[in-house]
């Protein structure tokens, strides 16, 4: 069987088995580079939204901020077009705090407190808390982290001093449009949950479907797009698994517009379901895992909304350099 019909087969029977349409599962994904001229909506007027993966500020990433002494170094290839966009959302990986004490494993990130000033030159506005890392150095690491993000002007989702804070979704009203934005873990510990009156996480399993429709259906009453970030699935992995599936799916189902996963460091297909779409996972950002060119590529999803719907999503390249910078490419992943 010759490639083409190969990968056609793939997708017939993708979309019979799964219910949804594969967009990008090739072996080669081609993106514009980084360019002037590069449309970002401005030309029709579209609301431009952009899509990273994990942002880990510590490790091998702070040793080259510290080398060149500039806190804005991860970002510098990519400040510019990240600027352009009206809003730019990324997974964060390593609070950002001097306080707290370890708790997790060897692989526990803790970024200097000044590293926020790279987020703010990046234009990054939004960054979920709800991930595997959250609570790293501890609850008041965690609590210290989101106050910094929020005194820079960046928006914490997904993490909260009690559960209706860390369940709420952040609504940002763009030229007329309403953007809700929603983000869950599955991965970390159920212990980190938010509870009432105690600070913690938004935390969500396969037991708590039901929830995430309730509160999807709750932020669509307040919103016209609505878009679900997940931090799940299996890490180094290229494709989704069921659990993967089941929570983008019942996220589309309840009426979200779009779903952003996060964790596997390597790039996952992007899948239009019904009237939504997904994006199984970004990959990396700002991550020192250059062990393998597929943890050092990622995907940034450039996402275009007129007239209160998505209209484009086009998923950009980034490969990583071995400093760790970022930058849109023409290569393929």
């Amino acid at each position: 069987m010759n490639r083409f019909l190969l990968i056609t087969f793939t997708i017939i029977l993708y979309s019979l088995l799964f219910g949804g349409t594969l967009l990008f599962w090739q072996d080669k994904f081609q993106a514009s580079p980084i360019s002037p001229t590069l449309d970002l909506g401005e030309n029709n007027n579209a609301i431009t939204l952009l899509f990273v993966g994990d942002i880990m500020l510590d490790r091998g990433v702070e040793w080259y901020i510290k080398q060149h002494q500039d806190q804005n170094w991860p970002f510098l290839k990519v400040a510019d077009f990240l600027n352009r966009a009206d809003l730019v959302f990324g997974n964060l990986e390593s609070v950002i705090s001097d306080k707290g004490t370890k708790e997790g494993s060897i692989y526990s990130f803790h970024a200097e407190p000044e590293s926020v000033k790279g987020l703010s030159f990046a234009g990054i506005n939004i960054v979920s808390v709800a991930n595997n890392h959250s609570m790293d150095y501890g609850i008041e690491a965690f609590l210290d982290s989101m106050q910094r993000l929020k005194e820079a002007g960046i928006i914490p989702v997904g993490g909260g001093a009690n559960k209706k804070q860390a369940y709420a979704p952040r609504i940002e009203t763009i030229r007329g449009t309403t953007i809700g934005i929603l983000a869950y873990t599955t991965l970390g510990s159920p212990f980190w949950q938010a509870g009432e009156k105690t600070p913690g996480i938004a935390w969500i399993d396969s037991s708590l479907l039901e929830q995430l429709k309730q509160n999807i259906k709750k932020a669509k009453q307040e919103a016209d797009i609505i878009i679900v970030s997940f931090h799940f699935g299996e890490e180094y992995q290229t494709k989704p698994n069921a659990v993967q599936q089941l929570l983008s799916r019942a996220a589309i189902d309840a009426g979200a517009n779009l779903v952003i996963g996060h964790h596997p460091h390597v790039v996952q297909p992007i899948e239009r379901y019904k009237h939504g779409f997904i994006a199984y996972s970004l990959g990396n950002f700002v991550f020192d895992q250059g062990f393998s060119k597929e943890t050092m590529k990622g995907m940034l999803l450039k996402v275009l909304v007129k007239e209160n719907s998505i209209t484009e999503v086009t998923p950009l390249i980034i490969e990583i350099s071995s400093e760790f910078q970022p930058a849109i490419s023409t290569e393929s992943i």
